[in-house]
């Protein structure tokens, strides 16, 4: 389902949001029907550093592309201009907590519907609000890997904190949740949030950018396996700048479970809260598409993690 760029509106200049969706939605939610969440493009010109041209964004899937638990998946490509979809769990079951969502795809596609709409959508079911980071991809050449993803997602985790309140969020309850390279994405976003990686655009990139918590499910890059798996050198892990963090991952995981492993055992080391969950079976790439596989319980882990932790609401005594 590529999102078509048309429908794509950004936030207004002073960052106060464009009226009209509002009113569209309370006429929806009147009528008894459920409004179809808006892109909101991420900056009002150009993404920093965007010179080359690309082809037109669009789902990349073959049409005998890979199934996930017997359904097709979205490969989004082509994207250069970023976007955050907001889904808003019912009124009446909204916890205040809210999620940032970075799909994987190796910084080269995003898995825009397993690892994306779909996570958001389960988090509304548990209160929780769910962010949908559309992030650019494939990777800039001669940059990072991560360069343009993390400003991107640096940005997004400021626009939120900054309009918490018209989201109906605490801004002290905003994770981030990431697969595979989103996994990566959400690790460096929670260990580089002290300065942001472009020049400032607006009172959103004032906003502390740090996520309060962290899920990472079946992360990559997280180690240097040419190096015994030392920690990548993007992520400076300490008790004071890493946000507590989850991980799910297998033994079985083709981008190797030593990743996970390693990034837990710095974080334990560093005294960071982290909890991870290693399953013997399920590969890579499953979502939280259920199958056979115990992992992918996952997301009743979390859940579970997140009451624990007084995320969706106080914790039991």
């Amino acid at each position: 389902m590529a999102v078509d760029p048309g429908a794509v509106r950004a936030f207004d200049v002073g960052m106060k949001l464009r009226p009209a969706p509002v009113i569209a939605a309370l006429v929806l939610a009147c009528s008894g029907l459920a409004a179809e969440p808006t892109p909101l493009a991420l900056w009002p010109q150009r993404a920093p550093g965007e010179t080359k041209e690309y082809p037109p964004e669009a789902d990349t899937t073959k049409p005998d592309g890979n199934l996930v638990a017997g359904k097709r998946v979205v490969r989004l490509g082509n994207v250069v201009k970023p976007t955050l979809t907001v889904y808003s769990p019912p009124a009446g079951k909204n916890t205040g907590a809210a999620v940032l969502v970075c799909p994987g795809g190796g910084y080269n596609i995003l898995a825009l519907d397993l690892e994306g709409a779909e996570i958001c959508e389960w988090l509304n079911s548990i209160g929780v609000t769910g962010i949908l980071l559309k992030y650019r991809v494939p990777r800039r050449e001669g940059l990072e890997k991560h360069a343009a993803p993390l400003q991107d997602a640096q940005r997004a985790l400021g626009l939120v904190r900054q309009h918490a309140t018209d989201y109906g969020i605490d801004p002290q309850r905003i994770g981030v949740l990431g697969f595979s390279a989103g996994g990566h994405l959400a690790a460096v976003l929670s260990n580089t949030h002290a300065t942001r990686t472009y020049e400032a655009v607006d009172a959103a990139d004032q906003v502390s950018c740090r996520p309060d918590f962290t899920v990472l499910i079946y992360p990559a890059y997280l180690t240097v396996k040419e190096k015994n798996d030392a920690i990548a050198p993007e992520l400076a892990v300490s008790a004071t700048n890493t946000p507590p963090t989850f991980i799910a991952q297998t033994e079985d995981d083709s981008v190797r479970v030593e990743t996970g492993l390693f990034y837990y055992l710095a974080l334990k080391n560093a005294k960071v809260p982290a909890e991870m969950h290693l399953y013997p079976k399920g590969g890579h790439g499953y979502g939280l598409r259920r199958t056979a596989a115990d992992v992918t319980s996952w997301p009743d882990r979390v859940g579970d993690w997140m009451k624990a932790s007084g995320l969706l609401g106080k914790p039991a005594r």
